[in-house]
């Protein structure tokens, strides 16, 4: 296989990262961006190559693309941020500006499950406005993964966990929802760098290993952390709200989230495409949850 090069947003985090180490294990040149050099440490050791760059800068990202195969694009979250999606907007249209700058051939962009549709999608409607931005350069072979519900966002519960013994969150105890692990998304936006044989501009949902309802995890994980009568309860969203505010997150910010939690469970927010061998990964909560223990135990 010929020595290929990539450019890699959003290095240092959960998916960037995997992406990163699969293309560097494959020997190929990795160029890896992310918002702090110190937390691509690992990456760098590997012989990933940092490229200094504010994701809001248009000019500094050009250099980073200038001359490589193709691209992993991400807009990362700003929770503490005063304009969330302001912040996603800018984001999105340097990348593009950037990607148009370069020519770049081909691009993976992580978007997400309901990045189809144009509203009451909170955080994902950016989403959706990035896809459209991206599948207007003409000459662009662009694959949007829209992957469910990361199963890393479970870390969130800990602390209730903690300290109230029981797990919670605004998502309806029985919903049934596709959930992936990080690690999934990660590998198969490798797979698709590495044989980049994608053209034009298409989407592709990946559902994790099945649909599962947050009673179902509490119970798993309860289990993994040794308290196997761990109850789940759906918090109300004024209660969701007042939490977050306690955190410090922007009131707009907590606005959008609980559009999102409201369309989730209202069945607003699900999976365009059947289930297939194509769009489910490997990654089973079963399998999650000995992650997650090693996180609740620390």
């Amino acid at each position: 296989m010929a020595k290929k090069k990539y450019t890699i947003l959003g290095a240092s985090g959960h998916i960037g990262g995997v992406v990163s180490e699969r293309l560097l294990e494959a020997g190929h040149e990795v160029r890896v961006v992310a918002r702090s050099t110190e937390h691509l440490k690992k990456l760098i050791q590997k012989g990933g190559i940092p490229s200094p760059a504010f994701f809001t800068d248009a000019g500094a990202l050009s250099k980073t693309f200038e001359n490589v195969d193709a691209v992993f694009t991400i807009i990362p979250p700003d929770m503490m941020g005063t304009d969330y999606r302001g912040f996603q907007k800018e984001v999105g249209e340097a990348t593009t500006q950037a990607l148009r700058n370069t020519g770049i051939s081909h691009v993976v962009n992580l978007s997400s499950i309901g990045a189809h549709l144009p509203e009451k999608t909170g955080p994902i409607l950016e989403l959706y406005h990035q896809e459209k931005r991206l599948n207007q350069i003409d000459s662009l072979n662009v694959v949007h993964l829209r992957p469910a519900y990361f199963m890393e966002n479970l870390f969130y519960m800990i602390d209730v966990m903690r300290s109230q013994g029981m797990a919670g969150s605004a998502i309806k105890a029985d919903l049934k929802i596709p959930m992936i692990a990080t690690q999934d998304i990660g590998t198969r936006a490798a797979e698709l760098l590495l044989r980049l044989d994608f053209q034009g501009k298409s989407t592709m949902e990946l559902l994790g290993e099945r649909d599962l309802s947050m009673q179902e995890v509490t119970s798993i994980l309860g289990r993994a952390i040794g308290k196997p009568d761990l109850p789940y309860v759906a918090f109300p969203y004024e209660g969701v709200e007042a939490a977050m505010k306690q955190m410090g997150i922007p009131v707009n910010t907590i606005s959008m989230m609980i559009e999102m939690y409201r369309s989730y469970n209202d069945g607003f927010i699900q999976a365009e495409e059947t289930r297939s061998n194509k769009n489910t990964t490997p990654t089973s909560i079963e399998e999650f949850s000995e992650i997650f223990a090693a996180v609740f135990s620390k």
